[in-house]
């Protein structure tokens, strides 16, 4: 029995893979598919061609972006030269961006004045604004004036202080004042001094309100004040209230000017415009 070998009746059969098909011996089900055959003529040492940038490309491509980067940097240059020259000429771009919500000036106080001249600049500015207030408020009062029965001339005169005197005081002295502060010009630090007396003298002219032009009715002045409180308390109210506000700003103005001035005089700008207005005396007559 030791030197007898069974074999195990329940093992599986063993297959030979090498086994010819066609012999007596039935093959076994191994579950697995044939192979597809190969079509005829199939070279398997045959390389696949993938296509890749050849190097013409590459050299193409690369002569392609130094060109772009030389022109860039020809542009580059240009702009460059464009800004110097600019600059040399004393041209400023100014971007409007005051108002915020609807910019009409450009106005950067913070970034672009001085800082130990800021304080001074924004009181200027506050009496840019308080014309503008002084002048609304006098279009409501001669308003009321007219329906009362003051007449249509008032009224109209009214805005035409309105629509001349905001725009005119901007580019007639606050303008010149704001560049003069930001690029130390002796010039328009003289041209702001000339036409900032002007605005004083209106303001203290709309204080009173002569009875000069049209009964001086067209400015909130105190003397017609006084003459239309005795007909109408409504309107005369309003006029004192005008002759307020022309007073707050003669008295603002008249603090401004003297600290321009004190400055002007102070760092010397007064012997530099008259070296200036001299070279250009001498300029344009030769």
């Amino acid at each position: 029995m030791a030197g007898s070998y069974d074999s195990n009746p329940f093992g599986e059969e063993e297959v030979n893979p090498f086994a010819n098909p066609g012999s007596d011996r039935p093959a076994a089900n191994t579950g697995l598919s044939p192979l597809r055959s190969e079509p005829a003529g199939y070279d398997r040492s045959t390389t696949v061609d993938i296509p890749l940038d050849s190097s013409k490309d590459l050299k193409k491509k690369e002569k392609e972006l130094q060109t772009k980067e030389a022109e860039l940097k020809k542009r580059e240059q240009e702009l460059k030269r464009r800004e110097d020259a600019i600059a040399r000429s004393g041209v400023v771009i100014e971007e409007k961006n005051w108002p915020p919500y609807i910019p009409i000036i450009h106005h950067d106080i913070a970034n672009e004045i001085p800082i130990h001249l800021q304080k001074l600049q924004y009181v200027a500015f506050t009496t840019l604004l308080g014309l503008v207030v002084c002048l609304l408020w006098n279009i409501v009062a001669v308003s009321l004036a007219w329906i009362k029965g003051e007449g249509p001339t008032i009224w109209f005169l009214a805005i035409i202080y309105f629509i001349t005197g905001v725009p005119g005081a901007y580019f007639l002295w606050y303008r010149p004042l704001y560049r003069a502060m930001r690029i130390d010009s002796a010039l328009k630090f003289g041209w702001f001094l000339l036409c900032y007396l002007f605005h004083i003298g209106f303001c203290i002219f709309a204080c009173v309100a002569p009875p000069i032009i049209f009964k001086g009715k067209s400015l909130t002045g105190i003397l017609p004040a006084i003459d239309i409180l005795s007909g109408n308390a409504l309107v005369g109210i309003f006029y004192l209230v005008g002759f307020g506000f022309f007073c707050l700003e003669s008295l603002i103005s008249l603090w401004v000017i003297q600290q321009v001035y004190m400055y002007f005089r102070g760092s010397g700008k007064a012997a530099e415009m008259k070296r200036e207005a001299a070279r250009s005396t001498m300029m344009s007559a030769l």
